[in-house]
């Protein structure tokens, strides 16, 4: 839970945050979630799987996002990286989010 913790605090490196939390695992959560609300919804659970589908994943996303972003406030490389970080986690996490 430390690195929950350190991501939230954007204590991670941008690198680590962006490619492993919010590239990596948004995209095995957002997976699983959704494999987990189609399988729901076809045993006719539909307020189980939208509490799984987007329950589960929202959270993720926003600790994600908002990792990334107090990272790129850190990040001591060219600012460049730390803007494109932060556009690139918004849109990937919209696109997640809204699929």
């Amino acid at each position: 839970m430390r690195v929950i913790g350190d991501l939230w605090r954007g204590d991670l490196p941008l690198g680590d945050a962006f490619w492993s939390w919010a590239v990596l695992g948004g995209l095995l959560v957002n997976l699983s979630t959704s494999l987990g609300f189609l399988w729901l919804i076809t045993l006719d659970l539909p307020l189980l799987a939208l509490g799984v589908g987007y329950g589960l994943s929202l959270p993720f996303n926003f600790v994600a996002t908002m990792g990334v972003w107090r990272s790129a406030a850190r990040h001591v490389g060219p600012a460049i990286q730390a803007d494109l970080a932060r556009i690139a986690v918004l849109v990937w996490m919209g696109v997640l989010s809204l699929s």
